[in-house]
């Protein structure tokens, strides 16, 4: 419970450079939660989605571009790579997927209805979604132990410029 605190308060620091702290959420880690915590934070709205997994396997590690700037990756890049790249002013409103002990699955749904699915649909299921309207994913966090042992989602109103 200490290292959830820990994660839920490190966040909350990152989500300083966003616009409306009052429409933040965050849904808890799904998983068993052991090995180190993690962290994928960046500046601006999440461009693109870069997971690691391997076949018949697991969710291995998983990485955020924010703007043009990658994240550090969270857990191992191990197995194969998969990117999913969003439209301009497209965002993030949903991360769903299966997990067991590790993170099994993922489903990231945009904004404009696309989706990214990775892993295998095998364990329990879960749904994580922001509770405003207006709000989308800016941070991921949980803990890994080789593969993903935990995933949380952390959501957020972000400033757009427009490339007028």
């Amino acid at each position: 419970m200490r290292h959830f605190a820990v994660l839920v308060l490190l966040a909350a620091s990152v989500l300083a450079d966003y616009a409306d702290e009052e429409r933040y959420s965050f849904n808890p880690p799904v998983g068993s939660g052991s090995g180190t915590s993690y962290v994928v934070e960046g500046d601006g709205p999440v461009t693109a989605v870069r997971v690691w997994e391997r076949y018949n396997s697991y969710i291995y590690g998983l990485q955020l571009r924010y703007g043009t700037v990658w994240s550090l990756p969270a857990g191992i890049q191990s197995g194969v790579a998969k990117e999913f790249e969003l439209f301009e002013g497209e965002a993030i409103v949903q991360v769903s997927g299966k997990y067991a002990h590790y993170v099994n699955s993922l489903v990231f749904v945009t904004s404009a209805g696309r989706s990214m699915w990775v892993g295998q649909p095998s364990g329990g299921s879960f749904n994580m979604y922001p509770e405003h309207q207006g709000a989308e994913l800016v941070i991921l966090s949980g803990r890994y132990h080789g593969a993903l042992t935990s995933l949380g989602a952390h959501w957020a109103p972000v400033p757009r410029h427009d490339a007028h």
